[in-house]
């Protein structure tokens, strides 16, 4: 399993990877309904990227995390939306939901398989 260090490291540059290719083909982004869904995806994965990062960052300095990582790396990944196409705002959201959602099933899945050792 990878340590707090590296994958703090990898996420912030699959945030800035995904964050310029983003930006660069914006305007393909926002040609169509498809693309600009695809656009809401696209930051919600930014939104992913982010919240690893802040997690991990705050891991490694000992505090402790919240919702106020979830906050702030939603408002950042909305933003990014918001540079491609208003709807790419809305889909965001709905996607960035189904994301967390998901992380946290599955941060409950692996603390309780922690726990019965």
């Amino acid at each position: 399993m990878a340590g707090s260090g590296s994958s703090m490291l990898y996420s912030f540059l699959l945030f800035v990877v995904t964050f310029s290719l983003q930006e660069m083909f914006r305007v393909k982004l926002a040609s169509s309904e498809l693309f600009t869904i695809l656009g809401g995806f696209t930051s919600s994965l930014i939104f992913l990227m982010l919240l690893t990062f802040i997690g991990n960052y705050q891991e490694t300095c000992g505090i402790k995390t919240g919702w106020g990582a979830v906050i702030t790396a939603e408002i950042v990944a909305l933003i990014a939306a918001g540079t491609v196409h208003r709807v790419c705002i809305t889909t965001c959201f709905l996607f960035s939901a189904g994301l967390l959602y998901e992380v946290n099933k599955l941060s409950g899945i692996v603390e309780s398989k922690g726990k019965r050792y």
